[in-house]
């Protein structure tokens, strides 16, 4: 009789986690489907950042020509300044990436931007703005660190916003996010 009470009440508390669990992943307002979408989607098809590089001779620069640092200023305002698909802006996406948290080194993750490229913005430049995602959660998620992939589904907004780690051409408020394991 004590084990069955046991397992009744073990079932009870695990249908409660997971209720509240899915609750998070799934509001009532939600779509039920999600479009899964590629980072190369979120580019323009007639934005062409390179351009710039061919009009110049970089090799005919050193490091230290003046040329050369505003030659880089002027690259990193292309790149914070990277135009978006209005397109996409409502639309109820799903996107895979790699995690950057903005909220600090804490273990609950609530707000951080996804990036298409391991070591995106933490070791590396930040891509265009048109390749980060800013995305919110409604409540705190446990068990995410930094460069973990992740799959999240919400709604698209094409919002530009600028923080530490670099500047966000979209923004998804998260409705699902699970990790993502490739397949091998």
């Amino acid at each position: 009789m004590k084990r069955t009470a046991l397992v009744a009440g073990a079932v009870v508390l695990l249908a409660g986690v997971a209720g509240d669990l899915r609750r998070w992943r799934r509001s009532a307002d939600a779509p039920r489907s999600f479009r899964l979408i590629r980072w190369w989607e979120l580019t323009p098809k007639e934005w062409d950042p390179t351009q710039r590089l061919r009009e110049l001779d970089l090799n005919a620069m050193k490091d230290s020509d003046p040329r050369s640092q505003r030659f880089l200023q002027d690259m990193r305002a292309t790149w914070d300044n990277a135009p978006t698909v209005n397109a996409l802006n409502g639309e109820a996406v799903r996107l895979v990436g790699y995690i950057v948290p903005l909220d600090g080194p804490a273990a609950e993750l609530r707000e951080f931007l996804l990036v298409p490229y391991f070591g995106a913005c933490i070791h590396s430049p930040p891509p265009a703005a048109n390749q980060i995602v800013h995305v919110t959660l409604p409540e705190p998620v446990k068990g995410f660190e930094a460069m973990d992939m992740a799959q999240v589904s919400g709604i698209m907004k094409t919002m530009r916003q600028d923080s530490r780690m670099g500047v966000s051409g979209y923004h998804i408020a998260a409705v699902e996010m699970e990790r993502y394991v490739p397949r091998q």
